[in-house]
C-alpha cells in the first residue's frame, strides 16, 4: 500500500527467509510500534522518493551510454537530486524538529562559477520528481531552496543529539565534481561504477540519537525482491525494487516497490562455515579480493563470493540471501558513518552482528568517520566466533609476509 509517494507498513507482517522458503509466511500481527516511528515514517518517504528520481536518471543513462562518454553531469545531478529529496521531506514531515544531517554531499562546487546549469538541472529534476508525487501540493523550488537543501546535510554528527545520516547515492563509485565536469578532459575524472553500470545502488538514510543508530532505510531500486544467492536462477518474472527498514526494538521489514505489503526477515541461521556464501564488493579497488579468499579457505567455504556494491548487500544479508559480508578496504582508507549507518541496524535488527575486523561493534558517535580496526565483518550469531578467528588469522598472516 502506498501514501504520497512512500511505503507504509501493513498492520499485518510476515516472515521471510530466503534460506528456508521461497514464499512469505504470515506471522502474529505487530503494531510495529516503537519511539522513532514518526521518524521511520518520514525516512521511508524520503529514501523512496530519491529512489524515484534514481531511477529516472539511470533510466535515462542506459539510453544514452553515458559509459562511452566524457559526460558524467547526470550521475551528479542524481547525487545531488537525492541528497535535496531526502532533506526535503524530511523537514516537511518533521517540521517540529530541528534537521541535523551528516551527508556526502555539500554545495560548494553548485556555488562556483560555470557551474549554474548544472544546477538548474538538478533543480527541475527534483521539482519533477515532487509535482508527480502530488504529497506536497504545486509550489516548486528554486535554486536557492536547492542549495539550502543540500548544505543541511554538512553536519559532523557527534554523540549528542538527533542527526540523520545519508549517502544518497551508495554506491556512484568516485563522484565527479562540477569542477571534473565543466573540465572533462582532467585526468582527476573518474567514471563511476556501479550506477552507471546499471547494477546494484541504495539510497541509505538512518538517524543517529546520542551517537547511535536507532533506524535505518535502504531503497535499493535494483535488487530482485528474490534471494540473490549464489546459483540461484531468477525467473524473468521476478519483481525489481526492495525497501529495507528497521528501528530498534521492532525488527527488520523488506517492502517490494511494487508496494505489496512488507515481510519481516531475518539473517540466515547457517551455523556450518561450509555451508555459508559471502558477499563482498563488486570491485577490488572497494575491498580486498585476496584477503577475503584467505577467510574464505580457512572457513571452508564452498560458494563463490557474491559481488556486488552499495549497502544493498545489509539488505540482502538482512534476509539471507548470504552469510557473511566482508570488507577491507585499503590501508589509510576511513571508513565514513554514511556507508554503514543504515545497513548496521537493518542487519542487527534481522538478527545479525556487525563487528570490524578486532571484534568491536561499530561506534557512530565519533563524527563523519568511522574509528575501527582495519575493515568490517558481518554474519549471525553463530557464525561470527568462526569468521573472527579466520580473520584475524588471515590477517597477522598478511602482515608476516608483508614484512
Amino acid at each position: 500500500m502506498r501514501a504520497g509517494g512512500g511505503f507504509v507498513p501493513s498492520p499485518s507482517s510476515k516472515l521471510y527467509s530466503s534460506s528456508s522458503s521461497s514464499s512469505p509466511v504470515v506471522i502474529a500481527s505487530s503494531a510495529m510500534s516503537n519511539k522513532y516511528d514518526q521518524e521511520l515514517a518520514a525516512a521511508k518517504k524520503a529514501a523512496s522518493l530519491a529512489a524515484r528520481l534514481c531511477q529516472k536518471v539511470q533510466k535515462a543513462l542506459a539510453q544514452s551510454d553515458v559509459q562511452s562518454k566524457s559526460d558524467k553531469s547526470p550521475v551528479t545531478v542524481a547525487d545531488y537530486g537525492s541528497q535535496v529529496l531526502v532533506s526535503y521531506v524530511l523537514e516537511k514531515e518533521l517540521p517540529s524538529q530541528p534537521l541535523s544531517m551528516v551527508a556526502e554531499e555539500d554545495s560548494g562546487d553548485l556555488r562556483k562559477d560555470g557551474s549554474h546549469e548544472t544546477l538548474q538541472r538538478i533543480t527541475k529534476l527534483v521539482n519533477d520528481t515532487l509535482l508527480s508525487d502530488g504529497s506536497y501540493g504545486t509550489s516548486t523550488l528554486s535554486t536557492n531552496d536547492v542549495l539550502r537543501a543540500i548544505d543541511t546535510g554538512i553536519s559532523e554528527g557527534g554523540p549528542h543529539g538527533r542527526h540523520w545520516v545519508l549517502d544518497p547515492i551508495d554506491d556512484t563509485g568516485v563522484r565527479s565534481k562540477v569542477s571534473d565536469i565543466l573540465e572533462p578532459n582532467s585526468p582527476a575524472v573518474i567514471t563511476p561504477r556501479s550506477f552507471v553500470r546499471g547494477d546494484q545502488y541504495a539510497i541509505a538514510l538512518g538517524l543517529l540519537d546520542e551517537g547511535k543508530v536507532v533506524l535505518g532505510v535502504l531503497a535499493c531500486p535494483n535488487l530482485p525482491v528474490a534471494s540473490i544467492a549464489s546459483g540461484k536462477q531468477l525467473p524473468s518474472s521476478t519483481g525489481i525494487g526492495c525497501l529495507f527498514f528497521a528501528q530498534l526494538g521492532s525488527g527488520t521489514y523488506m517492502q517490494p516497490f511494487d508496494g505489496s505489503e512488507p515481510v519481516k526477515v531475518r539473517v540466515t541461521a547457517t551455523e556450518n562455515p561450509e555451508e555459508a556464501s559471502f558477499f563482498e564488493s563488486y570491485e577490488a579497488a572497494h575491498s580486498s579480493h585476496d584477503l577475503s579468499s584467505s577467510i574464505a579457505k580457512k572457513l571452508g567455504v564452498k560458494a563463490p563470493p557474491v559481488r556486488i556494491d552499495s549497502q544493498a548487500k545489509y539488505g540482502a544479508l538482512s534476509r539471507g540471501d548470504g552469510a557473511i559480508y566482508m570488507r577491507f578496504p585499503n590501508k589509510g582508507y576511513r571508513e565514513k558513518i554514511w556507508d554503514h549507518a543504515a545497513g548496521c541496524v537493518v542487519v542487527t535488527e534481522a538478527g545479525g552482528v556487525v563487528r570490524d575486523a578486532a571484534g568491536n561493534p561499530l561506534d557512530f558517535s565519533k563524527g563523519k568517520f568511522l574509528d575501527l580496526d582495519t575493515g568490517i565483518i558481518v554474519t549471525n550469531q553463530s557464525l561470527m566466533p568462526s569468521l573472527l578467528k579466520a580473520v584475524k588469522e588471515s590477517i597477522g598472516e598478511q602482515q608476516a609476509a608483508s614484512l
